[in-house]
């Protein structure tokens, strides 16, 4: 019962950020990731582990099976990945107590272990870029995908910041138009547009690290049918050859 109730848990969160989402007029822009790019999930680990982990656990994978499916040695994991852990079976872990991120943001940051399942990766990706000023917010911007978020814009140096344009309805309702840059960030559109996409990815491997396997040995097992329908499709025609 207790892996049905995440799951309709997960689902809930997922219509409710879909259907808020809806509501404000935005629309989904797509990730486009590919978890098969080892290129980019070794980037997108480097990208959560100097931008994310500090606030966000991701206590389900561990370090030496993220570095055996991003084809990194042990050397490499330990200086570019492990910054708060000590030993290599360890799990993400963040250093920040859930009492002072609970008092700071008003809420603990969630795991992140399975949040591309339960969000989706274009919700993601989408969140990730949708920061706008918002001088009544505490954190002094707001998300379109997200309005009222507690999390603070922590890319802003690399993606800048940004105005959200609204429009009213003919309900009254305030619909999001689009940005309008305010301040430059040391990335370009383009650039911080692959570095979220890389991050993305890296999230929606997490999630589910044994889907590239399962895949590759779901070509084979495809591959194995083939020649066994090939192989019983003869046989069964040398038996019944002379039944006729």
């Amino acid at each position: 019962m207790g892996s049905v109730t995440r799951v309709a848990c997960g689902l809930t969160a997922l219509l409710i950020g879909l259907n808020a989402f809806a509501a404000g007029g935005a629309e989904m822009e797509s990730a486009g990731n590919d978890v098969s790019d080892v290129n980019s999930l070794q980037r997108g680990a480097r990208n959560y582990m100097n931008y994310c982990a500090g606030c966000h656990s991701a206590k389900y994978v561990r370090f030496n099976s993220i570095a055996d499916d991003l084809e990194l040695t042990e050397d490499q994991m330990i200086e570019n990945l492990m910054f708060n852990a000590e030993k290599t079976f360890e799990p993400i872990e963040t250093n920040m107590s859930a009492d002072d991120s609970a008092r700071w943001f008003g809420q603990s940051p969630p795991d992140m272990s399975l949040m591309a399942r339960a969000r989706t990766t274009d919700y993601i990706y989408n969140f990730l870029k949708g920061f706008y000023i918002d001088p009544e917010s505490p954190t002094g911007v707001d998300n379109r995908v997200l309005a009222g978020t507690s999390m603070p814009h922590v890319l802003w140096e690399l993606q800048g910041f940004q105005t959200g344009v609204f429009t009213e309805d003919e309900n009254g309702s305030s619909v999001f138009g689009h940005f309008e840059p305010l301040t430059s960030g040391s990335m370009s559109p383009g650039e911080f547009d692959s570095f979220v996409r890389d991050t993305v990815n890296f999230l929606e491997y997490i999630s589910e690290p044994v889907s590239s396997k399962r895949r590759a040995m779901g070509v084979w097992v495809l591959i194995f049918l083939a020649f066994f329908w090939v192989l019983a499709s003869m046989l069964k025609k040398q038996f019944w050859k002379d039944v006729t």
